[in-house]
């Protein structure tokens, strides 16, 4: 672990490198590997394929580095997506008969979950991020999982107060810091037990790897994470673990940057009078914004607002020209999509979800407020 305290930037460009070796690589290349050379009594780290690799050792030293600089006992488990991580946490941590708490605005897979862990026996509360309204249902549960801010409506939860409640009755605290990445928001300082996260979005940022983690510090808790990886095979390629590991240098660079561009282009969209319900935890003006501002860093590059009708939200996304029509978010190139056309958010016909990418500012503001311009008619 990089020792001394680093700014972020040097943090991440030097987070996971291994010793430096003459005329070697400072990131070494991925690891293929399904087996290792093994004689004698399987001692050393590395046996076989689906338990460990090289590559992911890497990376996960260096995710742990950024979600708990300088902290000692803190593990990252890497995993094949983001919904791998999730699951592990869930299935790894309840058993019938136990409760958790999930919140009923966030990820749209999590009704899939939901019904997953129902099958097994498990009890599903559900309460919005905002306000921290899932405090309401949380007595008894084993676990509180929380995402903030939320996907896609931006509702943002006091971390540290939801944690400190749910541990003195006695559950664990999960947190998707997908939408935060770890250079916006580190919630095992704010008390959580796991930081859990997609890597495909802004912490690999280029829209070309799928990946996931999970971190936590080490013990029971996280054993039991890591056995449910061996068991259901959730496991990164080495490939992919590379790439991830490769983007985390820029990842500074990026966040900055489109949290810059997102700002402008909110306050952008909140002046024009056919826009409305403009969210960004980064504005002065949200209803988030004094929660996020005791606990984030940064403020995401993810902006949401309503046009008028579904009609008029497609004309829009058919206008832009710097920003493509797709699903996801967190790459350097702009994205947008009218969330309603998945189904499963309740959210109006015409809600965007915008996210905001590493354009010049003046060239993606300018677009979007063209796009807006020309799907009046």
């Amino acid at each position: 672990m990089t020792e001394g305290p680093l700014g972020e930037g040097t943090r991440a460009v030097r987070a996971g490198l291994p010793d430096p070796v003459k005329h070697e690589p400072a990131l070494p290349g991925p690891v293929f590997a399904a087996h290792y050379h093994l004689p004698g009594e399987p001692t050393g780290p590395y046996a076989y394929g689906r338990d460990e690799n090289p590559t992911w050792t890497l990376l996960e030293n260096a995710v742990a580095e950024l979600e708990a600089p300088g902290e000692d006992g803190v593990e990252t488990l890497a995993f094949a997506s983001g919904m791998a991580a999730i699951s592990a946490v869930l299935f790894s941590q309840l058993r019938s008969g136990d409760a958790v708490v999930l919140p009923d605005d966030g990820y749209q897979a999590l009704p899939l979950v939901r019904a997953q862990l129902e099958a097994y026996g498990i009890e599903v509360r559900t309460a919005p991020t905002g306000a921290d309204a899932q405090l309401a249902v949380l007595d008894g549960a084993k676990l509180l999982w929380i995402e903030t801010p939320s996907n896609p409506r931006l509702d943002v939860c006091d971390v540290r107060r939801l944690a400190g409640e749910a541990h003195a009755r006695g559950a664990l605290v999960a947190v998707d810091n997908t939408l935060a990445t770890p250079l916006g928001q580190r919630p095992l300082d704010l008390g959580a037990d796991f930081s859990v996260a997609s890597g495909t979005k802004q912490l690999s940022g280029h829209g070309d790897v799928l990946l996931g983690y999970v971190t936590g510090r080490a013990g029971e808790a996280m054993t039991a994470v890591r056995r449910w990886r061996k068991i259901v095979g959730a496991i990164p390629g080495p490939m992919e673990a590379w790439l991830g590991h490769r983007s985390l240098a820029t990842l500074p660079l990026r966040v900055d940057r489109q949290s810059a561009n997102a700002l402008a282009v909110a306050e952008a969209l909140a002046k024009r009078p056919e826009v409305s319900g403009v969210r960004y935890p980064g504005l002065p003006g949200d209803p988030s914004h004094e929660v996020a501002a005791r606990q984030m860093r940064r403020y995401g590059c993810v902006v949401s607002f309503t046009l008028g009708s579904r009609a008029r939200a497609e004309r829009f996304l058919d206008a832009l020209r710097l920003v493509d029509d797709a699903t996801s978010f967190g790459g350097v190139r702009s994205t947008a999509e009218r969330r309603g056309r998945w189904g499963g958010d309740a959210v109006p016909e015409g809600f965007i979800r915008l996210s905001v990418g590493t354009e010049d500012t003046e060239d993606l503001v300018a677009d979007v407020l063209r796009a807006l311009a020309e799907s009046a008619g």
